[in-house]
């Protein structure tokens, strides 16, 4: 069982503490959240001579934290409540603290006081508009200074930095979706993980705007990163800010790129273009990602010219595709190559006529579709975020393929074929994980361990089922006996989202994982840990219970002419 939602409050530095709003079951059905260890929402209160609040948490959260608040400050003599970015989620807790505490002055970005106003329905709230120049005198050393981080899904991005506690507060920057009773990262090694996953949701897509972001803070004289989510970034500091460059660096080299456009009025075409976005970076293409509501027309063009395929979303609104959507698709369709690939997704509520506009004008314009149209209703779940993902794996690969230099039916070299001597087993590996399923057919699995007994598996980076492969997750390995039957029925292409156990018999393992009825035998495991080794991940994990199925059957090897494929 959970434990119910709570707030930790710590002393960070001087005059400062932060109020940690924890939930320990996932959030919400973002793809930055599917890990689901809970998280924080981190507020931060610096007492100088006046009071500064930085970023209250979202509507879940809004009870227990001004309750939490109240009873360590009086809220009458809070001064500022400083924003890193504004989103209908914070919304509810802004206007509730508005009502008890009407002193406040806001500060903020001007694209955040737009929003700001937009979402308390009050063009007349007390905002200090921040752009980069001015400063914030708290008294008692703490003069804040305000850097704009704006990347395309957080156009109103601000960091906030208090030279007297060298605290930068990082907003998105550095975060992670994790919940503990940890304020500070020591053993920061143990988060790694879910930083990097985090920052492939909700970075990658961002690449060029996140590394003009690190430039900005680079000089600063920081000991310590106060980022939104997770626990704050003291110990790691330089290992993590080296991380997140290396990262980028990733993301920048890659050959291809697409530009992925969209808009977003309530967040939910936003959360799909992100799964869009993870899908493809984790395949190895880039992804220049353009907010159209804030993007300029000529940076709409380039990012088209430069990509070698273009994905476009849109809410629908009164029926229509909000105006820049429109715009961006005029642009899209006067400078993009007939031999570029194409994808439409969007959300919609009671109807969905801004998505059937984009794919009827690209069809019409004689465009290639490199995944089926996405229609999301509402808000995705689940089952949408694994179906979107494999959509963006799909078409990154399918721009690989076009692109690629050098086929798979080139004749191999003497040392790939010597690399393809090396046998493995066939087995599928099976996970399950609330409603989202994934199956992969593999032969790079060996034992590992004795006491205890454990195994690792090399996963490709872009295979469905590596997001259900993270440390923690439950899965199964199924061995296969000799006979084609089920090996072809995983060795088939899957559409985004597809059942992979249709029409195969299955039963369910004490940790969830499908077991395949057909298998030779089948051992229940848990991913312990995982290392990046080139295009793949190797994971380590140990082996929990197995039994063998069928006593007489011989278990199948996997014969390789080349070692540069499967």
């Amino acid at each position: 069982m959970n434990k119910p939602r709570d707030v930790q409050i710590h002393p960070v530095a001087t005059e400062t503490r932060v109020f940690r709003s924890r939930s320990w079951a996932r959030l919400r059905f973002e793809i930055e959240y599917a890990l689901a260890k809970g998280t924080t929402a981190n507020c931060y209160l610096i007492e100088g001579d006046k009071i500064a609040l930085i970023d209250p948490p979202g509507e879940t959260f809004t009870e227990i934290f001004l309750q939490a608040l109240q009873e360590r400050i009086d809220v009458k003599k809070i001064d500022y409540v400083i924003l890193g970015h504004v989103n209908p989620n914070r919304a509810a807790t802004l206007k509730a603290l508005q009502e008890i505490a009407p002193q406040i002055t806001f500060v903020c970005s001007n694209p955040g006081a737009i929003n700001l106003r937009g979402a308390l329905e009050n063009p007349d709230l007390p905002i200090l508009v921040k752009r980069g120049e001015e400063t914030l005198d708290l008294g008692k050393g703490h003069h804040l200074e305000f850097i704009p981080t704006p990347n395309p899904r957080y156009p109103d991005q601000l960091c906030t930095y208090d030279p007297e506690t060298e605290i930068l507060y990082t907003d998105k920057l550095f975060g992670a979706h994790i919940c503990g009773d940890q304020v500070f990262d020591e053993g920061w090694q143990s988060f790694l993980e879910d930083r990097r996953y985090y920052f492939e949701c909700v970075m990658s897509p961002h690449a060029r705007q996140i590394e003009t972001s690190l430039e900005k803070i680079s000089d600063l004289p920081v000991r310590m990163y106060a980022p939104n989510h997770g626990p704050l970034v003291r110990y790691g500091l330089i290992d993590l800010t080296k991380a997140y460059r290396q990262w980028l660096q990733q993301q920048t080299s890659q050959e291809n790129t697409v530009a992925l456009i969209y808009a977003s009025a309530y967040g939910n075409t936003a959360s799909v273009a992100q799964a869009i976005a993870h899908g493809i970076t984790k395949a190895g293409v880039r992804v220049e990602s353009i907010n159209c509501e804030f993007a300029e027309p000529a940076e709409i063009q380039e990012a088209i010219e430069k990509s070698a395929g273009f994905i476009i979303g849109s809410p629908t609104l009164g029926g229509h595709a909000p105006t820049q959507v429109q715009t961006a698709l005029g642009i899209v369709l006067a400078n993009a190559a007939k031999t570029q690939l194409a994808g439409v997704f969007g959300s919609f509520g009671w109807s969905g006529e801004a998505i059937d506009l984009l794919e009827s004008k690209l069809k019409d314009g004689g465009y290639r579709f490199g995944f089926d149209t996405i229609r999301v209703k509402f808000k995705p779940d689940d089952k949408v975020l694994q179906e979107c993902e494999e959509a963006g794996t799909d078409f990154a690969q399918a721009i690989k393929r076009v692109n690629r230099v050098r086929t798979v039916s080139a004749p191999a070299s003497s040392l790939e074929q010597a690399v393809g001597r090396i046998l493995g087993s066939l087995s599928v590996i099976t996970a399950k994980q609330g409603d989202v399923s994934s199956a992969m057919l593999a032969s790079w699995i060996s034992q590992a361990s004795f006491n205890p007994p454990g195994l690792t598996i090399s996963v490709a980076k872009d295979r469905a089922l590596e997001p259900l492969m993270h440390s923690g997750s439950p899965f199964a390995v199924n061995i296969l006996a000799e006979g084609r039957e089920l090996r072809k029925h995983f060795m088939k292409a899957y559409s985004p989202g597809q059942d992979r156990f249709a029409g195969i018999e299955t039963q369910e393992a004490v940790n969830g994982a499908p077991v395949l009825s057909g298998a030779l035998a089948y051992l229940e495991c848990t991913v312990k840990d995982r290392m990046e080794v080139g295009d793949h991940w190797l994971v380590y994990a140990t082996v929990d219970d197995g039994k063998v199925l069928n006593q007489d059957g011989v278990t199948a090897v996997h014969y390789r002419k080349s070692g540069n494929h499967y």
